[in-house]
């Protein structure tokens, strides 16, 4: 069933509940971050794991989550939305099952690279349709606002959710869960979710676009994460980040050269599209890595329990998605800018608030910065996601939105291995993970977070710098969808 809206149709009872599907999808795929990150400490206890492992756990579900996220969104808008969006839930839920099942480190890594395969499918294809669903302008804002708001509450629930989960039946169930959750969502997404008409494929799939992406990601990824244990000046290290740079500029001149280029660079001369794609990079970059190691430094360095540490970080999540369905009002009414903007320097100020936390700081003292930390970063989620979106028409919005995603997942690749290069720096990479740290291990760690944090608050004051001169000041051009007649 195709889905043909004129621009001035309202939202029917009915597309609202395919809004609540769709959702279900990044949804799930946020939360298989955050959910673990207060069970890191606890899963490198029992599998005899190191800082660096432990980076791997989270890094090489988003790296296969970033890395095919284009290529997932081509291949949804040529092969059909709905029927992607429920090969990977089915994918998810799979690599879901053999994680939670694994039984050693090396399993586990595989069952999340299983796993983020998921996510690049699913995900580009719900914005796309979302965006057929939703046309006129302020309910398309809105219905963003509320997607946006499935990111935000996998960030909201998953710390305090993991916690639970370790506490009461163990660290297995953080990733298990997910199956029952799935196999839901599948059901739910084959009922509900309508078939969108496919777009032409004019020429082959850009295989060679698609390789030189994923090695870039991987290449830079890998280089990120083991350099604390290889050292700096590694060969391997070294040869890595020049693979990575040689692979990014071959996929520049490579997607110049094609009629039907697997990303239309093209869309980087808007400077809109731009600034929200610069933005989205910075914001995952600062907010995953903030959840990951404040979850490590309130267990490892306050000695809370990852119960108390899931409650405590899941401010900046609850702060977020409260943040990020009032923003989707607010673009609908005002237009992306201001919002944006705003959202952005809260987020920078209220992190390098942060500065002031040390290893007996009280939990009073921490919650209302971590929640203003979300609220900012909540605020201007949806303007970013709302221009990203409108960038393309129609035959291409699951490329523009795979973009988006994978930059948004590339943010997160990037903050958890950055940051943790930092927070690690003078700590021993080949010690077990998870165990309390002495007083004087404590204090190596607290400055490491620091440095961190400065790296984070300082990037989204610049980002909120860069896109004060990118984006237009006639906002609602920025948000309105370019409409291909016909479509929908």
């Amino acid at each position: 069933m195709a889905i043909r809206l004129s621009r001035a149709e309202p939202a029917t009872a009915g597309s609202w509940h395919i809004l609540a599907v769709v959702a279900g999808g990044p949804f799930l795929a946020v939360l298989s971050t955050t959910v673990v990150s207060v069970a890191l400490p606890t899963i490198g206890r029992d599998l005899h794991a190191s800082p660096v492992d432990l980076q791997w756990i989270v890094d090489s579900y988003v790296l296969v989550y970033a890395s095919l996220m284009i290529a997932g969104g081509v291949i949804s808008d040529r092969r059909g939305r709905k029927g992607m969006y429920l090969l990977g839930a089915v994918i998810f839920g799979l690599g879901s099952l053999v994680t939670g099942m694994a039984p050693s480190i090396g399993v586990l890594l595989a069952g999340r690279l299983l796993q983020g395969l998921g996510p690049a499918l699913l995900v580009p294809g719900s914005l796309t349709i979302i965006r057929a669903t939703f046309a006129e302008p302020r309910r398309q804002a809105a219905a963003i606002g509320l997607w946006s708001m499935g990111s935000g509450l996998g960030l909201a629930v998953g710390p305090a959710l993991g916690g639970l989960i370790v506490g009461a039946v163990g660290w297995r169930w953080v990733f298990l869960i997910n199956v029952p959750l799935t196999a839901t969502l599948i059901v739910l997404a084959a009922y509900f979710v309508p078939r969108l008409p496919r777009s032409p494929a004019r020429s082959r799939f850009d295989w060679v676009g698609a390789i030189l992406t994923a090695a870039a990601v991987a290449s830079i990824t890998f280089a990120m994460i083991e350099g604390q244990r290889k050292g700096w000046d590694s060969p391997l290290i070294l040869a890595a980040f020049a693979a990575g740079l040689a692979a990014l500029l071959g996929f520049v001149g490579w997607e110049n050269r094609q009629a039907e280029p697997l990303v239309d660079v093209s869309l980087f001369r808007r400077p809109a599209f731009t600034a929200a794609n610069v933005a989205a990079l910075v914001v995952f970059f600062a907010f995953v890595g903030a959840i990951v190691y404040f979850s490590a430094f309130l267990q490892q360095v306050q000695g809370r329990s990852p119960v108390d540490a899931g409650f405590e970080v899941s401010a900046l999540g609850v702060a977020f998605a409260l943040a990020a369905v009032a923003s989707g009002r607010i673009v609908g009414r005002v237009g992306a800018r201001l919002p944006m903007l705003t959202g952005l320097i809260i987020g920078g100020v209220a992190t390098l608030g942060l500065l002031r936390l040390g290893p007996h700081t009280s939990v009073a003292a921490m919650w209302w910065n971590f929640a203003l930390v979300g609220a900012g970063i909540g605020l201007c989620l949806t303007p970013m996601t709302a221009i990203a979106v409108a960038a393309a028409d129609m035959s291409h919005a699951g490329m523009a939105s795979a973009v988006y995603n994978a930059i948004r997942q590339l943010g997160q690749v990037l903050g958890v291995a950055v940051l943790g290069a930092l927070v690690y720096a003078r700590l021993p990479v080949t010690s077990t993970a998870g165990q309390r740290l002495d007083p004087a291990q404590g204090a190596l760690f607290v400055d490491g977070l620091h440095n961190a944090v400065w790296v984070s608050g300082l990037a989204l004051l610049a980002a909120a710098a860069l896109a004060a001169i990118l984006l237009p000041r006639q906002e609602a051009q920025a948000v309105s969808p370019q409409h291909e007649p016909g479509v929908w």
